[in-house]
């Protein structure tokens, strides 16, 4: 990473060398590069990624830094989010492998608007913002794969916008669990990301102590169990039934 990139990001995030990471052998197919990798062969931008590792806590985009280049996370588990009223933090959304992170900036802002933290140790590729727009202008392939890629994510901002407007407490924070269960999916009957309350809540847009609450309540119903901080969901057709009329599935 550069001087001016490692400044932005506060040195919080700990590049170190990889053998066996390039783009040719990657087994992230949803990566927009990977999926593109045929069109990208005669491009440099494969070869010109920084790969970075991200132990458990660590924040790798600070909010309001300049807007360098995008993230794609190779292997690890994100959490995006951005700063509210009062300085109450607000999850936007989470991340897994092949996902970018950081996209909402590149091309339209100088600064992110976002922050993002690694819920794991977490490996990242970084692109920089000069050799994307290189391999945009180049690659009328990869031009229109980003494109789709943005109109799907403005689809599921807007759908999501509608949908908790309309939801009750209840039924965000069990919105919540099944978008975390359609992410990152279950091991061992939990849910395979371990999240605090309080993450439940800033995604949710409650406050901690709802999602406490709730939690007991869909307990007492028998539709969750609990063991420390990890959740597993016992009928996940019932809650998909709770909040059907709001489409749950549209984000993922």
């Amino acid at each position: 990473m550069d001087s001016e990139i490692a400044k932005s990001h506060q040195s919080n995030v700990v590049r170190r060398p990889f053998s066996g990471l390039g783009c040719s052998i990657c087994e992230n197919g949803s990566c927009l590069i990977k999926r593109n990798y045929t069109s990208l062969s005669t491009s440099d931008l494969p070869y010109e990624k920084n790969n970075l590792r991200c132990k458990k806590g660590q924040q790798f985009i600070m909010e309001g830094a300049p807007v360098n280049g995008l993230f794609f996370v190779l292997r690890g588990k994100v959490k995006v989010f951005r700063t509210g009223i009062n300085g109450r933090e607000q999850i936007v959304r989470f991340a897994k492998e092949g996902e970018i992170i950081g996209h909402r900036g590149f091309g339209t802002e100088e600064y992110y608007s976002i922050g993002a933290i690694a819920l794991e140790d977490t490996l990242l590729c970084y692109f920089s913002k000069s050799s994307l727009q290189k391999a945009l202008y180049k690659n009328p392939e990869f031009t229109y794969d980003m494109m789709l890629f943005y109109a799907n994510e403005l689809n599921k901002s807007e759908s999501k916008v509608k949908s908790l407007s309309q939801m009750t407490v209840r039924e965000r924070v069990i919105d919540t669990l099944l978008y975390i269960n359609r992410k990152f999916g279950e091991n061992k009957g939990f849910l395979n990301v371990v999240l605090s309350r309080k993450e439940y809540a800033d995604y949710a847009g409650t406050t901690e102590e709802q999602v406490i609450r709730i939690f007991s309540i869909l307990k007492k119903e028998h539709l969750i169990i609990a063991k420390g901080k990890r959740i597993g969901i016992n009928n996940i057709e019932l809650l998909k039934k709770e909040i059907s009329e709001h489409n749950y599935f549209l984000d993922s």
